[in-house]
């Protein structure tokens, strides 16, 4: 992926981006636990994915228009907003799929491998030098997943396991392009091309799902919609005023209420195995959190220490 020319550094504001990622992880449960009620309300998945993506489209535009600031969502990457749309477009059908083959708890649990598979990508992808504390964590990780899965057991779909680490892998990929994309692009101009693009591409899908429907199915549909843009604006705000490697450590609340809405909603409650997993993995999370915020302290120590050139008399 080619990087853009530089453009002038986004001030790092730290404890806004957690608060905006803690706000956002808030409002993305809350749109799975209405994604999956929906479903089991009757509504095809394909139309809900659907709702899930146009209503950001006239909302964002309506916004910018009455504002007089249709121009920010100009923008010359156009291939990496394409590019972030389809790995968007497949990690939301994986992340809203999983809940609907899967307890919100064991899904939500599943999520949490994203950070795993971000260390696996930047030593893979990105060629980043990876030392033993964060492949010890990566470990620890996949065997907080064996507990909480139970190959073997059958108490989890297979199907809903591999949909779920699916979701995180993409979630992880978009992760990192979102941050470069913040480099040169505002948030409201990435979440609006990414709204775009899968609108039109759910909109291919949807003659083979749309029925009629209740009034509070149309609710929950509109719900669905507006949450799922406050969503978006919420995480994509975080990543620009924060590092992954920081903000990450807001999504692990996703499990307080995951379980909650588990035993409100859906009336379950998780199993004694997947509170011992998912320690585990909120762990692996932490510490790999944690060696890149170190990392980064170093090397800004490391450039500030280093020498600069005498001017020219």
């Amino acid at each position: 992926m080619a990087l853009s020319d530089p453009a002038p550094p986004v001030v790092q504001r730290p404890l806004l981006a957690l608060a905006l990622r803690l706000m956002a992880v808030f409002v993305l449960s809350t749109l799975v636990m209405l994604v999956k009620y929906t479903h089991s309300s009757g509504v095809a998945f394909g139309e809900i994915l659907f709702w899930r993506a146009w209503p950001t489209v006239p909302i964002l535009a309506l916004w910018l228009a009455a504002r007089g600031e249709l121009s920010r969502l100009k923008t010359r990457r156009m291939p990496a907003h394409v590019l972030r749309a389809v790995l968007g477009i497949a990690g939301m059908a994986m992340t809203f799929g999983a809940p609907l083959l899967l307890p919100l708890a064991e899904a939500t649990a599943l999520g949490f491998t994203t950070a795993i598979f971000a260390v696996i990508l930047s030593a893979l992808v990105i060629g980043e030098k990876v030392g033993r504390w964060r492949w010890g964590a990566v470990l620890a990780g996949f065997l907080g997943v064996l507990v909480i899965t139970r190959p073997g057991d059958g108490h989890l779909a297979i199907a809903g396991v591999a949909v779920g680490l699916g979701g995180a892998l993409a979630v992880a990929m978009i992760s990192i392009l979102i941050r470069d994309l913040s480099r040169t692009e505002e948030p409201i101009a990435i979440v609006f091309w990414f709204s775009a693009f899968a609108t039109a591409a759910f909109a291919f899908t949807l003659p083979f799902f749309a029925s009629a429907h209740t009034s509070q199915q149309w609710l929950l549909l509109g719900l669905i919609g507006v949450l799922g843009c406050a969503a978006q604006l919420l995480l994509t705000a975080a990543l620009r005023f924060g590092q992954v490697a920081s903000v990450i450590v807001m999504d692990y609340s996703a499990l307080i209420w995951a379980t909650l809405y588990g035993r409100l909603v859906f009336d379950k409650l998780p199993p004694l195995t997947t509170w011992a997993g998912a320690p585990l993995l909120v762990g692996a999370g932490l510490v790999i959190a944690w060696r890149e915020h170190r990392q980064g302290v170093l090397q800004k120590r490391a450039q500030a220490r280093e020498p600069t050139a005498l001017p020219t008399v």
